[in-house]
C-alpha cells in the first residue's frame, strides 16, 4: 500500500542518481574525455529540487518529528547546512573552470549526500512512520510540497520522473494523485507523460485511471 513517505523515498532515490551521473561525467572531465560544460549538465536544477527538499524537511518533519523524539533532527539540520557548503564548494569549482577541483568537489558532495541520506531513510523517517499516525504524515507531505516554487513544478517533473524506477514512478504518481485536486492532477499527468516517454505505457498497467479522462 502506498504511503505518504513513499514519496520522500522516491525523491531520495532520484537524488541519489541524479549525484551519481554528475559525480561519473565530472570524473571524466577531470580525465580529460568530456567537457566540462557538458558534465555539469542540469546540476544547478538537481541542487534547486534539493534545497527545497531539505526546506521542506525543515519546515514540516523536523518540527513534527521534534514532538515525539526531541532532539533527533538536530543533526539532520547541521547536515543540511553542509550540504549547503559542499555545493558552494562545487559551485565555486564549476565556475572557476578547475575540472580536477571540480570532480574532487563533487566528491565530497556525492559522499555528504549518500551518507546524509541514508541515515534519512534507516533512521529518520524510521521515527517518523513509528511515531506519527499515518495522516498527520500525509500533513507533513503536504507542507513540504509548498516549498516549491508553483511555477517550477513542472521542472521538478521533468527532472525527477526520468530517474525514478517503475515502483517509485507508481508510489509518486499514486500520492499525488491522492493529494492534488482533480483539475491540478489532470494537468500533471501531461507532464509526467512527456517526462517518462514510452515508459507511459508501463505506468498506465499499474494505474489504469491515468487513462480516465
Amino acid at each position: 500500500m502506498t504511503q505518504p513517505l513513499d514519496a520522500i523515498l522516491a525523491f531520495h532515490n532520484a537524488f541519489r542518481k541524479d549525484m551519481q551521473r554528475i559525480d561519473a561525467a565530472l570524473l571524466e572531465a577531470a580525465r580529460g574525455n568530456t567537457d566540462l560544460a557538458l558534465a555539469v549538465k542540469g546540476y544547478q536544477l538537481f541542487n534547486e529540487v534539493l534545497v527545497w527538499h531539505a526546506r521542506g524537511e525543515e519546515l514540516a518533519v523536523f518540527p513534527a518529528l521534534e514532538t515525539v523524539a526531541p532532539l533527533v533532527a538536530e543533526a539532520y539540520l547541521m547536515d543540511h547546512h553542509g550540504l549547503d557548503r559542499a555545493y558552494e564548494g562545487l559551485d565555486t569549482a564549476v565556475n572557476s573552470g578547475d575540472t580536477l577541483q571540480a570532480a574532487r568537489a563533487s566528491a565530497a558532495f556525492k559522499f555528504h549526500l549518500d551518507l546524509h541520506l541514508h541515515k534519512e531513510d534507516t533512521h529518520l523517517y524510521r521515527l517518523v512512520r513509528e511515531r506519527i499516525p499515518l495522516p498527520d504524515q500525509g500533513k507533513v507531505l503536504g507542507q513540504m510540497s509548498s516549498t516549491v516554487p508553483q511555477e517550477r513544478f513542472p521542472d521538478v517533473v521533468a527532472w525527477m520522473y526520468p530517474l525514478l524506477g517503475h515502483d517509485d514512478r507508481e508510489n509518486m504518481t499514486r500520492i499525488w494523485q491522492m493529494v492534488l485536486p482533480p483539475f491540478a492532477f489532470a494537468g500533471l499527468k501531461p507532464l509526467i507523460q512527456k517526462a517518462i516517454g514510452d515508459d507511459w505505457a508501463v505506468l498506465t498497467r499499474r494505474i489504469p485511471a491515468l487513462l480516465e479522462a
